[in-house]
Parts: structure tokens; sequence; C-alpha cells
């Protein structure tokens, strides 16, 4: 039901950083619960980072605490994936799927999101 677009991926060299962007292009996000995900070639799509629909908890993956950040801007209509110290394991495509159910907390399973959108592919270089 929400049209979702991210962008802000490139090429950064390893200990840059970079932010992401999920844009909807049609309904609110405001009452869907929001994710990140990521996959590499050949690797399973694995959680990175989660954010309840009211903005007021957030989880992250072992691997990325307190390296990324994940926020929303309901003004924007839009969630952010701040992305530091990245390192060439961070090399993958980043997709930021809503829930599949409204007013909903931050979930790490895959299967409980839906309009992935194409995703924004993310190289880091060593």
């Amino acid at each position: 039901q929400v049209q979702l677009v991210e962008s802000g991926g490139g090429l950064v060299q390893a200990g840059g950083s970079l932010r992401l962007s999920c844009a909807a292009s049609g309904r609110s996000l405001s009452s869907y619960a929001m994710g990140w995900f990521r996959q590499a070639p050949g690797k399973e799509r694995e959680f990175v980072a989660a954010i309840s629909y009211s903005a007021g908890s957030t989880r992250y993956s072992d691997s990325v605490k307190g390296q990324f950040t994940i926020s929303r801007d309901s003004a924007k209509n839009t969630v952010y994936l701040q992305m530091n110290s990245l390192k060439a394991a961070e090399t993958a495509v980043y997709y930021c799927p809503a829930d599949r159910n409204l007013r909903t907390m931050a979930s790490v399973t895959k299967t409980q999101y839906e309009d992935w959108g194409q995703g924004t592919r993310v190289t880091v270089s060593t």
C-alpha cells in the first residue's frame, strides 16, 4: 500500500559515512513501523535496524549497534539510516520495508514487512 524509494547509497571508502533515505511516494509512513535490511550477493537478507511507528523505540542488529542510527521525519515522510565507520562487510543493497500492520513496534523479522522498494546499493572500498 506504500511505495518506497531508497536512495543515498554509493561508493565510500572504509571508515567513511553515508546517510540512506527512504521516501514514501504515496501514503504517509506515520502509522507504520519501518525497518532497514541489507542483502549482499549470495547472502541472506538480514536485519539492520527498525523504528516503531511512533518513533518511540528503535532496534539494531548487534553488528551495527553504536555505528548506525535509524530515524524518521514525519514532515518529510522519510526514514533515514545514518551509517558511520563503514566496513567492507557493510557492502550490500539496503532496503527499508514497512511493517505489514499498522501501529506496531519495531520488528527484526523480515516476513513481518512489505513494500520493500528497489533498494539502494552501498559499496565500501578498502
